[in-house]
C-alpha cells in the first residue's frame, strides 16, 4: 500500500515537472526541490533571449530504481 502511494506521489511529481518544463517554468527554486524530489539525472535545456524564455525541453535520464536496488546489483 505505501509502495502504491509512493508510486503515484513519483506520477505526479514528474507529472509537474513535465507541465514546468512545458510552461518553461524551469528556473525556479520549486523546480530544484521537484527535480531533487524525483531523482532526475537528465539535461534540462533552456534558451533565453531579451530576457524571455524562448524555449525548454529536457533529455531523460530519470531513473525509479531504488538506491537499495542499485546498490544491490553493483555486489
Amino acid at each position: 500500500m505505501i509502495e502504491m502511494q509512493s508510486h503515484e506521489s513519483e506520477e505526479r511529481s514528474f507529472g509537474e515537472f513535465r507541465r514546468k518544463v512545458r510552461e518553461a517554468e524551469v528556473l525556479s527554486a520549486a523546480m530544484q526541490r521537484l527535480l531533487e524530489a524525483i531523482r532526475f539525472n537528465g539535461r534540462l535545456s533552456v534558451i533565453v533571449q531579451n530576457g524571455q524564455v524562448l524555449k525548454s525541453g529536457y533529455e531523460e535520464g530519470y531513473f525509479r530504481q531504488s538506491e537499495a536496488g542499485v546498490a544491490a546489483r553493483l555486489q
